[in-house]
């Protein structure tokens, strides 16, 4: 129930947000996990074309929920391919605009006083005992893309199953309340993206989990169906060589050729 509630008034304020916007402006949907790069990004597009930026982070599926509901947005980034796969099965995509934009990477994380060092994530990993009396921060696991990937790769390992049943797992919003719970300590260990533990100096990375252990995280980037013609100049700036920079500054994995 509170689960629900916390969910209904994200939504509100999501699509409440970008409400004022006029004119020419861009209202850009996108995974929080990728904001700072983001930020960066629209600064330099702004400067470039003039075009301010209207921009709202949080975990995917409360965004695409918020598109889902009549949100107007002209750009929405996922974090993952199911949804962004959920907007387009309801025709709120333009077709032809989706485009597989960026790659990243699951890590496990600890404050940065922690004293873990080097861990090795593979079968049989035991995230359980790794954690002592501390708690594994995630995000959450039904809905949110981070939390999803966690779950794969930590059923996959053979660590879930242990986790759930001593009440390890705490599950956040996001992927950015993730790394806020370890980074305050919290939480002993963490997952999150390899670009969101790059950015936090509150925390350490004390292990990266195997690519094969989750399905690829892959961000897919597409116009609405009533994205503003602006929104086009947007999604060439971010395809683009300057954007291909910042982002890999990030962490990120570029997927595509430059435009430009």
């Amino acid at each position: 129930m509170l689960r629900r509630a916390a969910l209904g008034l994200l939504l509100a304020l999501v699509i409440a947000l970008p409400a004022h916007a006029q004119g020419k402006a861009v209202v850009v949907y996108a995974a929080v996990s990728m904001k700072d790069a983001l930020e960066e990004i629209q600064a330099a597009f702004t400067k470039t074309t003039g075009i301010e930026v209207i921009k709202s982070y949080a975990a995917s599926s409360a965004l695409a929920t918020a598109i889902e509901q009549g949100a107007a947005v002209d750009v929405f980034a996922s974090a993952d391919l199911d949804w962004m796969d959920h907007l387009d099965r309801r025709k709120r995509l333009r077709d032809g605009s989706r485009i597989n934009l960026l790659g990243n990477r699951l890590v496990l994380i600890a404050p940065k006083e922690s004293t873990l060092g080097d861990v090795t994530i593979g079968q049989g990993f035991d995230v359980t005992k790794l954690a002592g009396d501390g708690r594994i921060a995630v995000a959450d696991v039904l809905t949110v893309p981070a939390g999803k990937y966690a779950k794969a790769a930590l059923e996959k390992l053979g660590a879930w199953a242990a986790g759930q049943r001593t009440f390890k797992f705490v599950e956040e919003r996001n992927v950015r309340a993730t790394l806020e719970l370890v980074a305050h300590g919290g939480a002993s260990l963490g997952i999150v993206y390899e670009t969101d533990a790059k950015v936090e100096p509150r925390v350490k990375i004390v292990g990266y989990f195997p690519e094969d252990s989750h399905p690829p995280i892959i961000y897919p980037v597409a116009l609405t169906v009533t994205a503003r013609p602006q929104a086009l100049d947007y999604i060439t700036f971010i395809r683009s060589q300057p954007a291909k920079t910042i982002f890999q500054k990030y962490g990120f994995t570029f997927l595509i050729k430059p435009t430009s």
